[in-house]
């Protein structure tokens, strides 16, 4: 069995995921976002991110993170701050030995959906059928992390 960490990036709410992986059955362990402070300055935030990285870690002892890429096109401020919050999560997955894997979201709307221009609607209705759930994980950004827990097991 493998343990998949799943991390979905962002400075005010990061998605994650756990999931168990064992031949090619899936077991969703828990999911969810932390949520920073509002309003606070950006090295407060990746603080309270940092910490719970750690904490995430050390309660679930992963194999794996798995983390997505980052896609800006406008706005650099905004790139600049999640590219931190990112490198957060990466430095403390190093410090844990986790093997890091990376994924565009475009690499996961084709190998889940088949088709790259998939509307995250069609991606959730996916997950909820390959994972037998009674209804799509909200919110969005913990429904985002399982899809990349999910595609690190189709790579593997």
């Amino acid at each position: 069995m493998i343990r998949i960490l799943w991390i979905d990036p962002w400075t005010t709410t990061v998605g994650f995921a756990i999931i168990d992986k064992e031949k090619q059955d899936y077991n969703i362990i828990d999911f969810g976002v932390f949520s920073t402070t509002p309003k606070i300055s950006i090295n407060i935030k990746l603080l309270e991110i940092w910490n719970d990285i750690k904490e995430i870690i050390e309660k679930y002892k992963p194999d794996i993170i798995s983390v997505e890429k980052l896609y800006f096109q406008n706005n650099a401020k905004t790139a600049i701050d999640v590219a931190q919050a990112r490198w957060v999560v990466m430095y403390e997955a190093m410090k844990y030995n986790l093997d890091i894997q990376e994924y565009t979201p475009l690499q996961v709307k084709k190998a889940i959906t088949w088709h790259w221009q998939a509307k995250k609607l069609q991606l959730q209705r996916a997950l909820k059928i390959i994972f037998k759930l009674d209804k799509i994980p909200k919110p969005d950004d913990a429904a985002d992390a399982i899809w990349l827990a999910y595609m690190w097991g189709l790579n593997s």
